[in-house]
């Protein structure tokens, strides 16, 4: 009778084990059971004992039940071991793997070798994961597919790609998880076309990718820009119906955003039956990375309709749309929407409102962010050393770069950057070589094409146009076109047109579709008043089927961002905007100003050349600011385009006329228009 009572209790325990346990508490009250019952020596008890104790993160508990079991067998150990590395204690479960080689007869199985090489590739412990491939050799699991998965891994992670890709060609049935850690090491290594190689392997094979497999290879995709590939995996994706998980979905639309296909990005996030934050924060950050800042808006808008919370990276991307157009009140708005403390304590979310302050013209606020953020690395001080420097405050970004080296940060490649920009702007050539030359001579940051875009940038607006050219025949390698183009735009401004030749022809080569190159040596022609040549220049556009971009000009007024284009007639108060305008030329011709007709590029009678000054698109949207805000009001312009001279000229005069504070930030840099000056110093 009592052998059947316990019989009949044991079975019950056992149905109390195979239930899911909510507590820590209920899984002791089990195990008290367990104990009064003497049934600690049953390791199938004690093994789901452990789990359940695992599964609830308690490994210390979890440990002490081991440690009370008299003769735990490899089950137990590989159970605990797997546990304590899935709740990342990987340091406890590589001495236990020691333990258990010290103190038991047997020796660990292909159960033991994958979680333990998985603690070793975390630990960085290269000597163990060494040994454990010798005993894998020894004991004769070479060619099991899940212990040569674990050592993939742990050859990858510990930077043996050549060890991991050995391992993996040996392996004689390969399946999904051992394609996929090879994958996933060629990605974090940056051979993402190799990655991408694998995955068509993979296929040949006859294997049906996981998820998993699949957000690798589109993160593959998406790091080299291979639209191509990307989009030949979204059609196998399509035919093989695997577009119903959340997170390929996502990867898929942050792979066309990184790719710069927004259409394609939108035809899939409009396609998703489910859709989380996380999409939702890719696909605005994609508008707002790839040029379209009025999209990424009207998204953000969309997904406050649908009652979701924007994460860090949606306020990310919102406040990037507004620093691009300068909506200097829709951000403060956005800013209300989350906890001011995050964004002093969030790296990412600080230096996201330091550049959307700087780029509104708003250094100010954007210092006082820098002040009261509680932690601060290099990207929050390059964001304010950026934002000084683009808004002319030079100096205060030299003062920012040496209280860096007061706390002991160390600069990057960014910082200078920054430095070199602001050096740029307020025409400081000395400066901009001393900071160049440390840069690698005290700080060990080896110049890249950016930093030698910058000098050259400095030196051909300096008139420096040959020191200038000698640097990019001097430079470690070979200039692409923001540096040809940063030597061109000197050419311009100095009216070389002989180097502005030579120049051209290294831009047509590297990108003969752009038409900006074509453009900027009509203009240089133009102002040279070599208008025959210009014209060609104009004719083999047209021919080539290529067209100006045009200038458009944003301004906000009252949370609303308005648009103009050059001679814009689209708005509502179109009649009064051009009534201001030319009540505001009659007041300049008043003052002395006349139009300076050799910006506009074509061979005209003076009057039309009048005639399309006053129309480009930054004048329209001051003269739209006019007479829609008070007179405190700052009005901050932004344009896609560079300010033309006369466009600079007239701004001077109307913020003294009309004693308004202009701001303009054009591609280029910022116009801090004020009582008849500029903060460019006209340096341009």
């Amino acid at each position: 009778m009592h052998a059947e009572l316990h019989v009949s209790m044991a079975s019950e325990l056992k149905k109390c084990l195979a239930s899911r346990f909510r507590s820590l508490h209920q899984v002791k009250q089990c195990h008290c059971r367990l104990l009064r019952l003497g049934l600690h020596h049953d390791t199938f008890l004690v093994n789901t004992l452990l789990r359940s104790s695992l599964n609830l993160r308690a490994t210390q508990y979890a440990t002490v039940v081991f440690a009370q079991t008299p003769r735990p067998n490899i089950f137990l150990y590989n159970t605990l071991i797997r546990g304590l590395v899935s709740n990342e204690d990987f340091h406890d479960a590589v001495s236990l793997y020691a333990s258990m080689c010290q103190r038991s007869t047997f020796a660990p199985d292909n159960f033991t070798f994958p979680f333990v090489l998985k603690a070793c590739a975390r630990l960085k412990n290269t000597h163990l994961g060494l040994t454990l491939h010798s005993l894998v050799i020894k004991i004769g699991f070479e060619s099991d597919v899940f212990v040569n998965t674990g050592l993939i891994c742990f050859y990858s992670k510990n930077g043996f790609l050549s060890h991991a890709r050995q391992v993996f060609d040996e392996i004689p049935d390969k399946n999904v998880v051992s394609w996929t850690a090879i994958i996933c090491g060629y990605v974090e290594f940056g051979y993402c076309e190799e990655a991408v190689g694998l995955f068509r392997g993979l296929l040949e094979m006859g294997l049906r990718p996981d998820n998993f497999t699949l957000v690798r290879v589109l993160y593959a995709c998406s790091k080299v820009g291979d639209l191509a590939s990307g989009r030949w995996i979204d059609g196998y994706m399509r035919e093989s119906e695997l577009c119903g998980n959340l997170f390929v979905t996502t990867s898929l639309v942050d792979m066309y955003t990184k790719c710069g296909s927004m259409e394609e990005a939108r035809r899939v996030f409009d396609g998703m039956v489910e859709r989380d934050v996380v999409c939702w924060s890719a696909l605005i950050q994609g508008y707002a990375a790839n040029g379209m800042p009025k999209e990424a808006l009207e998204v953000f808008f969309e997904m406050q309709r649908e009652n979701v919370k924007p994460d860090c990276y949606a306020m990310v991307g919102f406040l990037s749309a507004c620093a691009r157009l300068g909506a200097l009140e829709l951000g403060n708005w956005a800013r209300d929407l989350v906890d001011g403390d995050e964004f002093l304590c969030n790296p990412v979310l600080g230096t996201a409102l330091i550049d959307f302050y700087a780029k509104c013209g708003s250094v100010a606020q954007a210092v006082e962010v820098f002040k009261r953020m509680r932690r601060k690395d290099c990207v929050v001080f390059n964001a304010v050393i950026s934002g000084l420097a683009m808004c002319g405050h030079v100096g205060a970004a030299f003062g920012v770069f040496s209280q860096m080296g007061k706390v002991g940060m160390q600069p990057d490649g960014n910082t200078f950057v920054g430095l070199l920009c602001g050096c740029t702007h307020a025409g400081l050539v000395d400066d901009g070589r001393r900071y160049f030359s440390r840069m690698s001579c005290v700080f060990a940051v080896t110049p890249t094409i950016e930093h030698y875009g910058c000098m050259v940038d400095l030196l051909a607006r300096a008139g420096l146009l040959v020191e200038a050219r000698d640097l990019i025949k001097s430079m470690p390698m070979k200039a692409n076109a923001i540096v040809w183009g940063a030597l061109l735009g000197g050419c311009r401004l100095h009216k070389d047109t002989q180097l502005a030749e030579h120049v051209l022809k290294q831009l047509i080569d590297l990108e003969p579709w752009n038409s900006g190159h074509y453009v900027l040596l009509s203009n240089i022609y133009s102002a040279s008043r070599r208008w025959d040549e210009a014209e060609k220049i104009r004719s083999s556009l047209s021919q080539k089927g290529m067209q100006k971009l045009p200038g458009c000009s944003w301004v906000e007024v009252d949370g609303v961002v308005h648009e103009f284009r050059v001679r814009d007639t689209s708005h509502p108060l179109t009649l009064q905007i051009y009534e201001k305008l030319e009540s505001l030329f009659k007041d300049l011709r008043e003052a002395g100003y006349n139009p300076t007709s050799e910006f506009v590029l074509f061979d005209v009678e003076e009057e039309e050349k009048e005639y399309f000054l006053g129309c480009h698109s930054e004048k329209l949207a001051v003269a739209f600011a006019l007479i829609s805000t008070s007179a405190k009001d700052v009005i901050r312009v932004v344009k896609n385009l560079r300010v033309c001279g006369d466009c600079h000229e007239a701004m001077k005069l109307v913020s003294k006329l009309t004693k308004r504070e202009i701001i303009i930030r054009d591609n280029n840099r910022f116009h801090h228009f004020s009582e008849g000056s500029c903060s460019c110093g006209d340096y341009w």
